[in-house]
């Protein structure tokens, strides 16, 4: 299905004509629900400390994540609580609930379960993000709220918008759903306060006055066992790389270009489930590396021979500069 999806959006398959009537209708809909907000015939909420946005105008994996926990770093640098937001998605949450050290990503969504397990950060997940964020600083002491994706719900005021953008996908054809990638135009990168491209840009992807680069940086092998003594990989090791990410070719190119010897790729959907039979006979006894954020989905039947790859978000300094300063003001004028 993903590669299917890929040829349709990112490939220029001529099915996406065929499918711009859907998309016409799917602009209609989506343009009188942001009308119906910005004219206050539908209520929007804003609440007492400074919302940041970090989502997204395209469909899947772009960079959002490692993104949050950046923000959630500097924030805490400069003394601030940020607390986190997300809908959790792929889990069926009914209403919301506090993601906890160790839950599992079955439980409240891989993004959420990897987020919290590498920065503990007070984090609500549900799928109405205003419910989500009431309980975050009913329950926890924040005084500032990250939304993991949540660009496109507008129920919920926001004082910041940074949206993230794959530097090799960019907009894909440059259609709506479901011809294209799109969950809104281009046009929407005009009103955010920073668009954030992820790895380098190709020729297609335009550029914006607002925009700042993003590059991925790996920093050390993790056991996904949390009781393995096993050695990490080398780049003398032949690797057995899986990825179910939005963009799995950029893990598997990211470990070529570190100069190991990756003997076989699986890219599964983004948002797996994994089994661990599947993923033993994928190994065959060989060393199997993921993403930090397909780890978190096995490390309850992890085997020795598995390991991620973590990686940070490195931005700017004038981005860092630029940020804060708008936060500091949010805050002195609430």
């Amino acid at each position: 299905m993903q590669a299917w999806v890929n040829k349709l959006w990112y490939q220029g398959h001529p099915l996406r004509f065929l499918l711009w009537p859907l998309s016409l209708l799917f602009a209609v809909i989506t343009g009188v629900r942001r009308q119906l907000f910005k004219f206050g015939l539908k209520q929007a909420t804003k609440l007492p400390v400074p919302v940041i946005i970090v989502g997204n105008i395209t469909v899947g994996g772009s960079g959002k994540t490692p993104m949050v926990i950046y923000l959630i770093e500097l924030l805490r640098k400069q003394g601030f609580k940020p607390g986190v937001i997300s809908r959790g998605y792929g889990v069926d949450i009914e209403g919301v609930r506090a993601v906890r050290p160790g839950d599992l990503a079955m439980n409240v969504g891989d993004e959420p379960a990897m987020i919290v397990a590498r920065t503990q950060v007070p984090m609500v997940v549900g799928a109405k993000r205003v419910d989500a964020a009431q309980k975050l600083l009913s329950d926890f002491d924040v005084d500032i709220i990250i939304s993991d994706d949540g660009l496109q719900h507008y129920q919920l005021v926001r004082d910041i918008e940074l949206v993230i953008l794959d530097g090799e996908r960019g907009l894909g054809n440059g259609m709506l759903l479901p011809a294209g990638p799109l969950r809104e135009g281009a046009w929407r990168l005009q009103s955010v306060d920073q668009v954030i491209v992820n790895g380098v840009s190709n020729s297609t992807t335009a550029t914006f006055a607002n925009e700042q680069s993003m590059q991925l940086q790996p920093t050390k092998w993790l056991p996904v066992s949390t009781t393995s003594e096993a050695c990490a990989p080398t780049v003398n090791d032949a690797l057995v790389a899986m990825a179910g990410i939005g963009n799995p070719q950029r893990f598997f190119n990211s470990l070529i270009e570190q100069g190991y010897q990756v003997s076989q790729t699986q890219a599964f959907d983004d948002h797996s489930r994994y089994s661990e039979s599947v993923l033993d006979e994928l190994a065959s006894g060989r060393l199997l590396v993921m993403t930090e954020k397909d780890a978190v989905k096995c490390r309850d039947f992890a085997k020795d021979n598995w390991w991620y790859l973590a990686v940070d978000a490195k931005l700017s300094s004038s981005f860092d500069k630029q940020l804060l300063a708008k936060i500091n003001k949010l805050v002195a004028d609430k």
